[in-house]
């Protein structure tokens, strides 16, 4: 029999993980391992750029609630993946990524570099293996501590040592989630419970807010129950937007992309119950959209101050839903006094940013296009929403529930979009993934569409066309400043789209959208649609933050 090499047995590590999907671009550090996993079953995805590995794997983690895994060369290979790493240390994601590291046979060996501090510098874990018999073990825990822990790890391998002939056990480690503690979900102290009973009676207007801590725990029903108990309005933060979709008396996103209506409401809120969140800055909107509000947090780690502010004043350590229930079993239902008419309407009638701009001839105005495909898109179609100007927009899709819109954006950084469709794609192959960007986040990646189309994912690429950096030309333009460095020309997305191999579609007019919908579903496969909006019409988060003129 042939004998076993090392980097044969890490992949069977990982194929025990349960490892289905992996996103990959090889080198010569990681490319026998990466095919060897393909090999036993897993499904690569093997993308143009290592920034994308990871961050598709970001999308798959949380599409699926399993470990994402990605791979990467060595050396440069390691050093692309830095934007996407404080990405998913933030947004809280398990990830396992298997680098590369340069050979230690090697006296001199060009991608050399310590890859630790960069890694730990974003906020990631890295793991040097570097003795080979304990190498499964040790790719074992780096599973572990992802799971445990929801943040991503790098195992870093030298690429000589993955050529060696096994010579470790037999015998694979325990997998992972064999040694997960098997405990239950924490219930509320008595004497926390009793101080919220107290807060809730004390208050007036009280808001519901869940997070994706009460999405992960199944806290929506809880949430909604408690909220008709209390009078309370409901409300979700950006990455848990949708979770109330169908209630009437849902303000939708509290934070920076708040609607009118849910600022306006907000303003008259005395108590804020968060349930499952970290209370980010821009879920307050700086600490500027609760106003007087107390603000009671439900969470399994429970904290005062979050992102440089005060965020909370009151707490109950608990699981998200044995919380909540805990509280509506141990209140008092008033009556109704908020939940009227008056609000519903309010929050049903209002537009999401009723402020008039100027239409210009042969261009949309960004509100109208995400109107339209509100209304044209399938219900059932997945949803991702990328960063950058173009997202307050796209997040303003009231009909769409929470577990088929995803959004994650707490780097801020732009590029993303394309990644997390794929990451979708891959977690959803029966779907039809819908992705919303602005053109020049999309042109950082565009080289991912040949990505798309070799592996046949059904993906439909929409397109906020302003010529520019949609942000940067605002804010310049506030501050009495030349856009000049912002604007790039509107490139032709349907031309470019067609050159790689999928359809492509310039949309001057939104009635055509039912017709290029009803095709798109008819063909299937991959399309980008490109409309040209105007470069004058200003979300209320540059508003509100960059006022024209403050600096003149």
């Amino acid at each position: 029999m042939r004998e076993r090499k090392t980097y044969e047995v890490l992949a069977e590590t990982f194929r025990q993980e349960n490892v289905q999907t992996c996103f990959a671009l090889l080198g010569d550090a990681n490319m026998n391992w990466a095919t060897a996993l393909a090999t036993l079953g897993a499904r690569m995805i093997y993308v143009r750029h290592e920034h994308c590995a990871v961050a598709a794997a970001m999308a798959y983690a949380r599409k699926t609630g399993e470990v994402g895994v990605a791979t990467v060369t060595c050396g440069p290979g390691l050093t692309q993946v830095l934007t996407a790493l404080p990405a998913a240390v933030r947004a809280q994601l398990p990830l396992v990524i298997f680098a590369g590291e340069a050979p230690l046979k090697a006296a001199w060996y060009n991608q050399a570099i310590d890859q630790a501090p960069f890694i730990r510098a974003a906020g990631a874990t890295y793991h040097s293996l570097h003795h080979p018999a304990l190498m499964a073990e040790a790719i074992r825990n780096a599973f572990l501590e992802a799971r445990m822990t929801n943040r991503p790890v790098v195992v870093g391998v030298p690429f000589d040592l993955q050529e060696r002939v096994w010579d470790g056990s037999e015998a694979l480690p325990v997998p992972s989630k064999d040694l997960i503690p098997a405990v239950g979900p924490i219930p509320p102290n008595a004497d926390d419970l009793a101080r919220a009973v107290q807060l809730v009676r004390s208050a007036r207007r009280i808001v519901v807010m869940a997070g994706m801590g009460a999405v992960g725990s199944g806290a929506g029903e809880a949430c909604r129950q408690l909220a008709q108990s209390c009078d309370a309005l409901l409300a979700t933060t950006l990455p848990a937007r949708g979770l109330f979709h169908d209630d009437p008396y849902s303000l939708g996103i509290v934070g920076g992309f708040s609607t009118a209506a849910a600022r306006s409401l907000m303003a008259e809120a005395d108590l804020i119950i968060a349930v499952g969140t970290t209370l980010a800055h821009h879920n307050s909107d700086g600490g500027k959209l609760f106003g007087q509000a107390r603000v009671l947090q439900m969470d399994v780690e429970p904290l005062t101050v979050s992102q440089g502010r005060i965020a909370a004043q009151h707490h109950i350590r608990a699981d998200a839903r044995r919380g909540v229930e805990a509280l509506v079993a141990a209140i008092e239902a008033r009556e109704p006094d908020w939940r009227n008419d008056e609000t519903a309407r309010l929050l049903s009638q209002t537009l999401a940013d009723p402020e008039f701009f100027a239409p210009e001839e042969g261009l949309h105005d960004p509100r109208n296009v995400v109107a339209a495909l509100e209304a044209a898109l399938p219900t059932d179609w997945e949803m991702v929403n990328s960063s950058g100007h173009c997202s307050f927009y796209f997040a303003q899709m009231p009909s769409r529930p929470q577990e088929t819109f995803l959004t994650i954006r707490e780097f801020g950084a732009i590029g993303n979009g394309i990644s997390f469709a794929m990451g979708v794609a891959a977690a959803r192959p029966d779907r039809t993934v819908v992705m919303f960007d602005g053109d020049g986040s999309l042109m950082m990646h565009i080289q991912e569409i040949e990505t798309i189309r070799r592996h046949g994912m059904n993906v439909l690429i929409c397109v906020l066309n302003d010529g520019a950096y949609g942000s940067e030309i605002h804010k310049l333009r506030a501050e009495g400043l030349s856009d000049e460095g912002a604007v790039f020309g509107r490139p032709d997305f349907a031309s470019i789209a067609k050159g790689f191999g999928i359809g492509g579609e310039t949309v001057n007019d939104l009635a055509d959208l039912p017709r290029l919908v009803a095709q798109f579903m008819g063909a299937g496969g991959a399309a980008i649609w490109d409309f040209p909006i105007s470069d004058q019409v200003v979300s209320p988060v540059i508003r509100r933050a960059h006022p024209p003129g403050r600096h003149g």
